[in-house]
Order: C-alpha cells, then sequence, then structure tokens
C-alpha cells in the first residue's frame, strides 16, 4: 500500500486533522493507484517554486485547484469540460484518491494531476497569480466553536490564495452547513482583496451553471438540506 501515499512528504509539518483511509480498496482500483497514481502526483519542490502550468504535456490557458475532490466526480467532470484548463485536485483521502484516478483512466483525461496530502503543504510552492479558480466544496465544517481554528476559510488562507489567483479569479465555497457558510461569508467579506459576486438569492442558492454535482451535495439535498453557493472574486490589484 505504500506506492500509493505520497513520498515526497514523508512527514507532515502541518497538522491534519481526519481520516486518510476509509474501507480496503479492491484490487483493481488499488493496481490503478499503483500504475497511474504516480504520473499524476504532483511533488513539492524542495525551496523554489512550481509553477503550475508546467506540469502538464500541454500547457493549459488556466489552472484551477480543487481543495478535497472527495470522489473527484466534479473535478473529473470539469476537467472533461474544459479540456484547456489543467487542474489540480487535492485530497488526503485515499479513498477518494482511489476514485479520480478511476474517473481519469475512464475518460482519459490529461488536464488532471493529483496531490494526494493537505493542500497547505503545496499551497507555498505555488508562484503568485498561477490560480484561475480554486474550488472548496462541502468542505468539513468543524461546526464547534472550539474547533474554528481548523477551518480552511480562514484571514492568513485568505491571504495566501488571493496572492495566487490572478485578477477577476474566482473562489467558490459550497456547504450545506448553516455555521460554515456564515463563517465564509464573514471571513471573505472581510477581507480587502474578494468581492462576492452575488446580485440575488439565486446567485448563492443555485449552483453555478458550469460546475457539476458532488457526492455530498446530492447527500444533502436528500437529507433535505439546502446548499449554498459562495461565489468571491479577486479585485484588480490595481484598485
Amino acid at each position: 500500500m505504500s506506492s500509493s501515499l505520497n513520498p515526497h512528504l514523508a512527514s507532515d509539518p502541518v497538522r491534519f486533522y481526519g481520516r486518510r483511509k476509509g474501507k480496503p480498496i479492491k484490487a483493481g482500483r488499488q493496481t490503478l493507484l499503483d500504475e497511474l497514481l504516480p504520473k499524476l502526483r504532483i511533488a513539492v519542490p524542495e525551496g523554489g517554486s512550481l509553477a503550475p502550468a508546467t506540469l502538464f504535456s500541454v500547457t493549459p490557458r488556466e489552472v484551477w485547484l480543487e481543495v478535497g475532490f472527495g470522489s473527484g466526480e466534479h473535478l473529473a467532470g470539469q476537467a472533461e469540460a474544459h479540456p484547456d484548463v489543467g487542474f489540480i485536485g487535492s485530497e488526503v483521502f485515499l479513498n477518494g484518491v482511489g476514485s479520480l484516478v478511476r474517473h481519469v483512466a475512464e475518460r482519459n483525461l490529461a488536464n488532471v494531476r493529483v496531490f494526494d496530502n493537505d493542500v497547505r503543504l503545496l499551497l507555498p510552492s505555488l508562484p503568485p497569480g498561477s490560480l484561475g479558480r480554486v474550488s472548496l466544496l462541502f468542505p468539513d465544517p468543524w461546526p464547534k466553536a472550539r474547533h474554528a481554528k481548523r477551518r480552511f476559510i480562514n484571514r492568513e488562507m485568505l491571504d495566501r490564495l488571493a496572492a495566487l489567483l490572478i485578477d477577476g479569479a474566482e473562489l467558490r465555497v459550497a456547504s450545506d452547513h448553516p455555521i460554515y457558510v456564515r463563517w465564509a461569508l464573514a471571513q471573505v467579506l472581510a477581507h480587502p482583496q474578494f468581492v462576492w459576486g452575488a446580485k440575488g438569492p439565486d446567485d448563492w442558492r443555485v449552483r453555478a451553471p458550469d460546475s457539476g454535482p458532488t457526492r455530498y451535495e446530492q447527500k444533502a439535498l436528500a437529507a433535505g438540506r439546502r446548499p449554498a453557493y459562495l461565489r468571491f472574486f479577486r479585485k484588480p490589484r490595481s484598485a
């Protein structure tokens, strides 16, 4: 099983909360992980920066990052719909990584790369203005107040994302948990380099037309929980 774990990060300087593996991985999926994941995996350089556009065989017009891609159905759908965009997916849960690798193989996707560890270990190596979109879809809400520091959206992370995003780029956040929605709104609206693009209720009640569903979204809807879809934009640096 060790061949499926990221060998470039033997010890994590960032503390991670949550599971890294669930049910035993079936033999066919494990074979895909062993054979295909090494070709997709992103290695963090020791010092210096990593130009994300150079990760792909054909230089993409933009690079989009999905943080915590779950089972990978959304990322794979986006990659199929936008073959001229390079996609980086970050996910620590090995079973989810295996699911995305299966999507890549079945759809023959050449524009997907995988960072199978905490994205906070990758972001410092990316140069400013190197990302055209960041998606954070149905993250762990950490609803208890004492766990608020574990939430991905915070001032320090927004500072980093603002530096990485090109002018006008989107930060998409979706959640079905009201505490996280209020938290994300408060954090991003208080940040001077982002603006919320909503003009009416449908702008946060309806998923963006160019985006597909996720398994977590479907579970929320089936349980009667209405997700919020928040679309923020990086302000022009000249402003």
